[in-house]
């Protein structure tokens, strides 16, 4: 049932642009062609959709719950035609046209369906709008609120497109202190009531990534996100909750020796009813902007994603929208409004989300396994919930301590050894160079390239760690 709680008003924080940004002046006139069928437009510049050379988009997608690489299992075939016959989604006449910034209907309603299904937001006045994906969101969503001379509180350690997108626009970097579960809520709340004017205007806006964060694989429980909450609540703070590992979760990870039957690891995941509640599900007052997308699900490719958050802040997303990307690719937004909407449906979703969380379980448990055979003594890690990284601390011995920036030494033996993974400096809001962090993605490498690059690891650190 829908709430009848409806949200707080934090637009007094919007910057100047936000505050100036209003719908295209253009744009705003598509309201008349949609609300009377018989009117004829001379006002829109839009293309005749007879000129658009592409008469059909067609793709062979895998069934529901079957990988596309399954030579058993047949594929479907989906297509959408020019002209609408009716039904659930439009023509490409539709997809192919300029958009309004807030999506092309069927597919906005998909992600407006999803959202109510899966968080059950708490207030009534929420809403979608499209993005470009969750670095497109991430930038409109903090323009609304952080300028040049403002401070953004991030993780001890992010996403570097986060950080080499907000130095340059002059925005500061505070990192809050983590552990296992992510940003510790003491600590925030801490840096928020210790905040002094020479450190500059207090800090309006938090971003997080509370499911298999991007770098150290954390995800926070019902009871971290709560607590994280509160702190947001008790210093008016609004997140940004960039989740695009969301639907990766997996069980927990039991090690070989403690199970008799392999499949066993694989029998209890989430799909999408036990997923961990989100902080857009606990969020009473408005103050989370959550970023979804179908980067790690479908395919990166598309660029195709979506923002929640109150209507008055994504009434502004969609103004900026309308002067930048306008939408995503209609022929994407096409593509998945079909097979999602048409083809799979809902419960072929979620098959498909299953079958998607089973592929990285086996992965990271195949990862674990061996890090957990080859690298003992070497590093230390917790084994993620979620995701596609573990984050490997290096034991290094004394020796190795003792030497100034010797990590670079140890990233430049794992080329050597022909092993890669990402230096923890390339994760640092602060250029820490020196602490002994790394990050290995089990996503990409064949499970029997995982084996290999183990024992190239192992050979990596031994001068290091022995």
């Amino acid at each position: 049932m829908p709430s009848s709680t409806h949200s707080k008003d934090l637009s007094r924080y919007f910057t100047e642009a936000a505050r100036l940004r209003d719908n295209s002046p253009l744009k705003s006139l598509g309201k008349y062609m949609q609300n009377d069928p018989s009117l004829v437009s001379l006002g829109a510049g839009l293309p005749h959709p007879d000129t658009f050379p592409i008469a059909s988009l067609s793709a062979s997608v895998a069934q529901p719950g079957k990988s596309v690489v399954d030579a058993s299992s047949a594929k479907l075939d989906v297509a959408v035609q020019a002209r609408s016959a009716g039904g659930l989604i439009e023509g490409l006449e539709k997809f192919l046209q300029y958009g309004n910034g807030r999506g092309v209907a069927s597919y906005a309603e998909f992600a407006r369906k999803h959202t109510e299904a899966v968080h059950s937001p708490l207030y009534s006045d929420w809403d979608v709008v499209v993005s470009a994906g969750n670095t497109d969101a991430f930038v409109k969503a903090l323009m609304l609120f952080c300028e040049h001379g403002d401070t953004l509180i991030v993780d001890e350690w992010t996403y570097p497109a986060i950080i080499g997108t907000v130095v340059p626009m002059g925005i500061r970097l505070a990192p809050v202190a983590m552990d296992g579960e992510g940003a510790i809520p003491e600590a925030l709340d801490s840096m928020c009531a210790g905040w002094t004017e020479d450190r500059g205007r207090r800090p309006r806006v938090a971003y997080m990534i509370p499911t298999a964060q991007n770098p150290t694989g954390a995800t926070m429980s019902l009871q971290r996100k709560q607590a994280i909450y509160a702190v947001a609540q008790k210093h008016d703070l609004v997140i940004i909750e960039d989740d695009p590992y969301y639907y990766l979760q997996f069980s927990d990870y039991r090690p070989l020796s403690a199970i008799s039957d392999p499949e066993e690891r694989y029998r209890d995941l989430p799909g999408l009813q036990a997923l961990l509640p989100s902080l857009l599900s606990i969020d009473t007052d408005g103050r989370i902007i959550r970023l979804d997308s179908f980067s790690k699900i479908l395919a990166p490719g598309l660029r195709c994603g979506w923002i929640t958050a109150p209507k008055y802040i994504a009434d502004k997303i969609q103004f900026h929208n309308e002067t930048s990307i306008q939408q995503p690719a209609g022929l994407s937004q096409a593509l998945v409004s079909k097979l999602l909407n048409v083809e799979w449906g809902h419960d072929g979703w979620e098959r498909h989300l299953v079958q998607t969380q089973r592929e990285y379980a086996v992965r990271r448990d195949l990862f674990v396994d061996l890090c957990m055979e080859k690298l003992k003594g070497m590093v230390e890690f917790v084994v993620p919930q979620a995701g596609m990284f573990l984050w490997f601390r290096v034991l290094l011995n004394e020796e190795s301590k003792a030497k100034p920036h010797v990590m670079e030494e140890v990233f430049e033996s794992m080329i050597s050894n022909h092993v890669l993974l990402v230096p923890g400096r390339m994760f640092s809001p602060t250029g820490v160079r020196d602490s002994p962090y790394m990050r290995a993605a089990f996503s990409f490498a064949s499970t029997s390239d995982l084996s290999v690059a183990v024992d190239r690891l192992r050979l990596a650190l031994k001068p290091f760690t022995e």
